[in-house]
Parts: C-alpha cells; structure tokens; sequence
C-alpha cells in the first residue's frame, strides 16, 4: 500500500517535533505534522517557557530588598504588568516562530489544523483535507483540569494567566502542586495578594515529605496565604469579585480564581476508542516500552502516555521512537533517575528517590542539612536551605538528592551527572568543597541525621 506520508505527528510541542524533525532529516522520512493551536506546545506557550520568564520578573522584588542591605540606593515600585506582558508575548511569538523553521528547514509539512483517526493509517484535518501515513505519533500533550461544579466555569486555569491583559490584585489558587506551589509564589511576588487551598495534609505531593515540608513554610514566610486541608465547596460571581465558601467555613471574594488541580492526557476526541487504541484510567495512551500502542502503526509520546510528563523526558521518548522505527534500532527511552526542578521561591531540585520510598526499599542513612545561607543572612532574612541525600547502607550509592534553595533546579542537574553515573556517599566525601557555597553542604556532610 501507497501512503501520502511515511510519519504524520499530531500535536506540536516538544516531543512531536523532535520526533517529527529527526525523522524527516536524519531518516530521510517523508513527514507531516499537524497542530490546532500553536507551535511549541504547553511548554513554549503556555508552561515552563512563560513560566520561567515570570518566575525570573517576580524574584526582584527580594533582590531589591537584599540590595538595600548591601548598600544599594534601590527604590522599590510596583510590578508594571503593561511593560512585561507584551514582551512576554513577544518572546512566545519568536519561539513559535523558531519551530516553524525547524520544521520547515527539515522537511516537515505542517498542518495548522485539528487532526482526528479515521482508521489505522488515515488522519482526517479540520480543513477537510484527508491523509494516509504508514506510521501515526499521538504528541497531543495534556490538557489543565477542574472540577465540575456549579461555577467553575467562573475560574481560570494556568493556561490563561499568560493572557492577563491586567493583573488583578487578589487571586485563590485551588491546588497542591508544582504548578499551583509555583504560580503561588510568582503572583506573590509580583505584588499580588494570594491565597491558596489545597485539600491534602502538605503539598507537593509525591515529593521527598522533608522537603515539601520546607518549601511548604518558606512560602508562607514568603507571603502566600498557604491552607492546606482545605478545599472550596461554593462559587459564585458576585460585583466585588468571584464569592468563594471554603471547607473550614470562610468566605471571601477573589478578583480571580485559579484551578491548578492537575493535568490529564489531551486524548479526548481523536478517534482512538474507536480504532481500539487501549487508554488507561484517566485517558492516557498506553504504549509499550517502545512507545507503540495497541494498534501497531499509531505510537505515542510525551505528557499524553503520563509516564513522566517532562519536557526533556517527552524530547527524549520522541527522539527514541524515531531510532525505533525509521533506523531499525529499537531504543527505550531512559525514564530512570530523572532530575525535575519545581520553580517555587525558593526551589526543589530532586533526583531519584525520596526518603520515603527508599526507606520502603532498603536500610537506608538520611544526611540532611537546613541552614540560613550567606546571601540572605547577611541581608537580615531568616530564609532557610535545605540540602539532602538519601544513601543505601548496603551498596552505599546515592539514591536520592533533594535541595530546596535558591537555583536549586542549576545544582540537581548536575548532581544528577553524579547520581545517575552511580556515585556513592563516598564519592561526593572525597569531592573536595567549592567554598563559600550553598551546594558544598552535599560533600561536606559526614554524619548521618537518621537511619530508616
């Protein structure tokens, strides 16, 4: 059988166009990619991109106060949201613009429309047009969720933040983690008065207990109006604002109100149930260890499997399934001992195993270390860091890192190398200390603070 392409990818955010992009000028694929909103996916448009730049706007505020102490004559404003979000959306602009060429410059035809399955091997388009591929790579990514209740539909999620055309001055944030932990503490620093609830004991769920702790009462201290076990019963839209009634029995109007509650698959509507694509519980594709589904020609990668639902991690499967199946090499992406950073203020750089899950595993030692670090002490803040290792007591490996500090996502990424490359306890005591630093703490410890 003739088809019109040897690849067609829907969904044209990371891992889509990775896949897209080696297939068609490393393989010598013909390739098509089709993607109904905009090119660069929840990353570029509307996750860690925007995210990160809004992270870096609302740190000054501190330095501005750290500056004081050292001797700057700083005078502090408020935060001009007029001035940053257009050039927040021109530097999205220019990122979509930048995978358009690499699209193009490798071959890839795009399709800026809707695609849907109509069987194995045939893609139906929103513009009408109908194509055949002999391999189909779902990349659609995943999709904010809310609740349904009665005026949810007078909530917002992150995806629309970046679209603010004015900052309000109040928000509740609904949610526990990273991307409810992190907005928290961006809004809150760009001047924004923030509350936020989460149903649970602590936040960050899944996250080492010690840390999530610590980034927890840094973020009150911060600012945020942080109340756990809480959730919201009743919303409704009033003239002061949008009326909320919480779990505890508080009421309160919020200029704007904010579900980050979780993400699910963006796999709703493509057609899969139909062709037999087996999804799991909350509608993930279920692929193999090669990415491929139930249905042999159609494969998956990235946030819409929800194995790791990272950038690199979907880059990564997109980059494995193109060895896999255009150079006959079959490659499983490495979902072991993945570095993630949680851009709270301050952060959480982690790698590998909690102290709970390793405890679970193994006898393990814990050495742990919070102190206030140089920078902030002098400047008279009562910020704490914490630096954390989780080490086997038979095999004496490192099987967990996790640093809430400061640039803490620049210092996991490379005590990943370290972790991952199998380093022992002693390995990092025998690595001499860079001083003065926050992270010379993780070679500088020497006694356990507990063994489980």
């Amino acid at each position: 059988m003739t088809f019109d392409y040897d690849l067609f990818v829907i969904g044209g955010g990371s891992g889509g166009v990775r896949a897209a992009r080696l297939a068609s000028s490393e393989a010598g694929a013909k390739v098509a990619l089709a993607e109904e909103y905009r090119l660069g996916g929840t990353c570029v448009i509307r996750g860690c991109v925007p995210k990160k730049l809004m992270v870096f706007a609302s740190s000054y505020k501190e330095q501005f106060e750290d500056a004081r102490a050292y001797g700057w004559d700083v005078q502090e404003g408020a935060h001009d949201w007029d001035t940053f979000h257009p050039k927040l959306r021109a530097e999205l602009d220019r990122l979509e613009k930048i995978y358009g060429n690499v699209l193009s410059n490798a071959g890839v035809e795009v399709f800026n429309a809707r695609a849907t399955l109509k069987d194995a091997h045939t893609v139906s388009l929103s513009t009408g047009e109908t194509v055949t591929a002999k391999h189909i790579l779902i990349a659609t990514g995943g999709t904010p969720f809310k609740p349904e209740m009665p005026g949810i539909e007078h909530t917002i999620t992150s995806n629309e933040i970046f679209l603010w055309d004015a900052m309000p001055k109040s928000v509740l944030i609904v949610g526990g983690g990273f991307i409810a932990c992190e907005f928290a503490c961006i809004l809150n620093g760009l001047g924004l008065e923030v509350t936020q609830f989460y149903r649970g004991a602590q936040v960050l769920r899944g996250f080492d207990d010690e840390a999530r702790g610590h980034v927890a009462e840094e973020m009150k201290t911060g600012g945020v109006n942080l109340h756990v076990g809480t959730d919201v019963l009743a919303i409704e839209k009033r003239d002061a604002g949008i009326w909320v009634k919480d779990s505890n029995g508080g009421e309160r109007c919020y200029d704007q109100v904010i579900y980050a509650t979780g993400r699910t698959p963006n796999s709703t509507g493509l057609g899969l149930e139909a062709l037999g694509v087996e999804l799991g519980r909350n509608g993930n594709i279920v692929v193999d260890d090669y990415s491929q589904t139930s249905v042999p020609s159609i494969y998956a990668v990235g946030d819409v499997t929800d194995r790791i639902n990272l950038t690199p991690v979907a880059i990564r499967e997109g980059a494995a399934f193109v060895e896999t199946v255009f150079h006959g090499r079959p490659t499983k992406p490495d979902h072991e001992l993945v570095a993630s950073a949680v851009f709270t203020q301050p952060e959480l750089g982690t790698v590998g195993l909690s102290e709970e899950a390793a405890a679970e595993q193994e006898p393990i030692e814990v050495y742990a270390a919070s102190f206030r670090p140089m920078q902030s002490l002098f400047a008279g803040r009562d910020n704490r860091v914490l630096m954390k290792l989780i080490v086997s007591q038979e095999s004496r490996k490192v099987l967990g890192c996790h640093i809430v500090a400061p640039q803490a996502g620049e210092m996991i990424q490379l005590a990943a190398v370290a972790i991952k490359m199998g380093a022992t306890k002693e390995d990092f005591d025998r690595t001499v200390a860079v001083h003065p630093t926050m992270s010379e703490e993780l070679v500088t410890m020497k006694t356990p603070t507990r063994t489980a």
